[in-house]
């Protein structure tokens, strides 16, 4: 049976339906979401309050937080709720809004890191010019162009799925709407959704890893040709912190797709998933803090103003 233009809801499956379970999943997955929430949002305060920061590396690293933020804000709170209310249900509305803000999300993370790698290779191969060629100018098209691409895309991907029907079956055995299990449940044809999805996985997904592997691979040359060791490592120290968010951001993801090919099993899919929806926007803050010496002195800095504010006004009403 079909259900054209008349669905009203889903029901999103989640990790497990046992009672016991509940209750160390809410836990869990609130202590990651708060500090996923936290970690990134003190990085944009830090950015934004110290002048040394101000500059193209920290511009597009506010973003890539902000990115993050609104990347886990999709998907985590809701299911947060439905383990609260004991509810699995999510609109159909809600569906479509949910996997439209997750893809614009997901695609700016990945153009964001594709940007940065770009600002890397101009500071270490062309130092000489990168005041010039990253001038604030710059910086805000190549931001503001991440973004318009990312809802371009994201938008071809969730209005084809308006002229799908589906069947009765409406059980998504995930914990948010992700679009390919989505696409499982239509009755109708799906080549039209895969042929976008799968244009927009080449723009948005192949071409930005293609420009950060050639940046790289440019900017590994440059490096070698330097003659110093101590050069080399404060060449290898500017772009570590980011290569680290690259190999945890494309590894974790093309983990899902390796256990999504490997198996038919959507448990497997699910678990996976965890680690590039949650896990790796919670540790981009550690990452940039611990192996960034002008990130983490910012961050101290914040934190000591915070706390003097604080102790001023506990002072005063005491």
């Amino acid at each position: 049976m079909e259900m054209r233009n008349q669905t009203r809801y889903f029901l999103l499956l989640g990790f497990t339906e046992e009672p016991d379970m509940q209750p160390l999943l809410f836990g869990l997955f609130l202590s990651m979401y708060l500090t996923t929430f936290t970690g990134n949002l003190l990085i944009i305060l830090a950015i934004i309050s110290d002048s040394h920061l101000h500059i193209p590396m920290y511009f597009f690293l506010s973003n890539l937080s902000f990115a993050d933020i609104c990347f886990s804000s999709t998907t985590i709170p809701k299911m947060l709720m439905n383990i609260q209310t004991q509810s699995q249900v999510i609109t159909y509305a809600g569906c479509l809004s949910q996997i439209f803000f997750f893809l614009v999300f997901g695609c700016l993370d990945n153009l964001i890191l594709a940007v940065m790698a770009y600002d890397r290779f101009v500071a270490i191969c062309h130092p000489l010019y990168y005041t010039v060629i990253m001038n604030p100018q710059v910086c805000g098209m190549l931001a503001l162009g991440s973004w318009c691409i990312s809802v371009t895309g994201s938008l071809l991907d969730t209005l084809t799925l308006l002229r799908l029907s589906f069947c009765m079956n409406m059980n998504i055995p995930h914990f948010f709407c992700d679009l390919p299990e989505v696409l499982k449940l239509a009755c109708s044809n799906t080549l039209i959704n895969n042929t976008v999805v799968y244009f927009v996985v080449v723009v948005l997904g192949i071409f930005p890893l293609s420009g950060i592997l050639f940046s790289y691979s440019q900017i590994f040359s440059s490096i070698l040709r330097i003659s110093s060791s101590r050069g080399k490592h404060k060449a290898f120290s500017t772009c570590g912190s980011h290569l680290s968010v690259v190999s945890l951001f494309y590894g974790t993801s093309l983990g899902v797709y390796l256990s999504s090919a490997a198996t038919s099993s959507s448990r497997t899919s699910l678990v996976a998933s965890v680690m590039y929806t949650m896990i790796t926007p919670m540790l981009n803050p550690f990452i940039y803090s611990l192996r960034n010496r002008d990130m983490k002195g910012a961050l101290i800095r914040l934190l000591g103003r915070v706390a003097s504010l604080s102790d001023g006004d506990v002072a005063g009403f005491s």
